[in-house]
């Protein structure tokens, strides 16, 4: 009798040590594999296998084997499931191309003998050694404040230190809103980042260095090759939603965005005037500490999607040879229609700074590269000179 007891009390224990290291099992699982970046309802799925597979220890004998039979099929099919999602996912990788991506800056560092920076012939006018303003910048201005760091700042100036940061668009308008940095270089900023500059007591003032072209991009197998800005604007309201009203194929127009408050997204905003911009593609992905989030999506080169961003750092820093630069109203995006002002949409490269800084070396440098040396590193990067 005491005997039989004991088993009972045994078989309570291990059914519930069972359970418990079943339970964490499950949810370990589902946490491993939503990390990767699984589909969410794949990823629930596939944490019950474990789980499954330790509960069948505990069924009486009878059943045991064809338990065991039916969880061994579930974790097939699985992990089968699993697979496929596994190399859409990679497939998926190799065809997306993050515009928003930030650059190697690596490669673009002032005072180092390896770089991708432009360099004046020879040693600029201006050298400034003292009251160094603060710079800070865009993904795709970095290359251009790298070098004029190179040409007039002490060789002595670091990386990521004062004077001389990068943290991209949105936080280089937040830093410059707070005064903690005295020029921005980038595209013009959103109405959002105006207000909320405006709420901090700051007014952005804006000198043109640069001119660069607003592009717009498709898959190089497209045979779209022009459209028109109204075409432009009819995709991104969602009235045109078929290529072949503009000349292509009978596929559905994919038209990615950039994220909010992005300078190529504040950019197409007001290209778009009085149109009301659609909303752009998304999908669910795993933030590990927010949970699921939706997220506006990469651009995908497949043959129906379109996406946009500027000449110099589509064709100078991303070089993706998959991708081919639409024709506007029947110009090409080409330096020289930009330069000459021919291609139609035009945007500007700024240095943007803020009213009243005490600073005389801003005004100072603001002209230097506006003189012909600036200018000269402006060419030399990839961007049209103002002058």
């Amino acid at each position: 009798m005491l005997k039989k007891i004991l088993k009972i009390i045994l078989e309570i224990i291990v059914t519930v040590v069972i359970c418990w290291v079943a339970w964490w099992a499950f949810f370990i699982s589902y946490l491993f594999i939503l990390s990767n970046d699984f589909n969410e309802i794949l990823s629930l799925f596939s944490a019950f296998a474990i789980p499954l597979l330790l509960i069948t220890l505990v069924f009486p004998k009878k059943i045991k084997k064809k338990s065991f039979i039916v969880n061994g099929a579930y974790t097939l099919i699985i992990l089968i499931a699993l697979g496929i999602n596994f190399g859409i996912m990679k497939y998926d990788e190799s065809i997306t191309i993050n515009t928003d991506v930030n650059i190697n800056v690596n490669e673009y560092m002032p005072f180092v003998a390896e770089t991708k920076i432009a360099k004046l012939d020879n040693d600029a006018s201006l050298k400034l050694t003292e009251n160094l303003p603060i710079l800070d910048g865009a993904a795709a201005a970095f290359p251009l404040y790298s070098a004029f760091v190179n040409a007039v700042y002490p060789s002595d100036v670091k990386y990521n230190n004062v004077p001389f940061l990068y943290s991209n668009t949105t936080g280089g308008y937040k830093r410059l809103a707070d005064k903690e940095i005295d020029i921005f270089f980038g595209a013009y900023p959103s109405e959002e980042q105006i207000n909320d500059a405006l709420m901090k007591g700051t007014e952005f003032e804006y000198t043109e260095i640069g001119k660069e072209g607003f592009v717009f991009f498709v898959n190089k197998n497209n045979p779209v090759e022009n459209l028109t800005l109204e075409e432009i604007r009819g995709i991104y309201s969602g009235r045109i939603t078929n290529w072949k009203d503009v000349g292509g194929k009978d596929e559905e127009i994919v038209a990615f965005q950039r994220n909010k408050g992005s300078g190529s997204q504040s950019t197409l905003i007001r290209l778009m005037g009085k149109e009301n911009l659609m909303e752009p593609p998304s999908e669910h992905v795993n933030d590990f500490m927010g949970g699921i989030i939706e997220s506006v999506s990469d651009y995908r080169n497949h043959s129906n999607s379109i996406g946009f961003s500027f000449r110099y750092y589509l064709e100078e820093m991303i070089a993706n040879p998959n991708v081919k630069m639409l024709k506007i109203d029947g110009v090409a995006p080409t330096k020289e229609n930009i330069t000459e002002g021919t291609y139609p949409i035009i945007g500007s490269l700024y240095a943007v700074t803020y009213k009243g800084n005490s600073n005389e070396n801003v005004d100072t440098l603001i002209n230097w590269f506006l003189s012909e040396e600036g200018q000269e590193l402006v060419e030399k990067t990839g961007y049209a000179r103002v002058k």
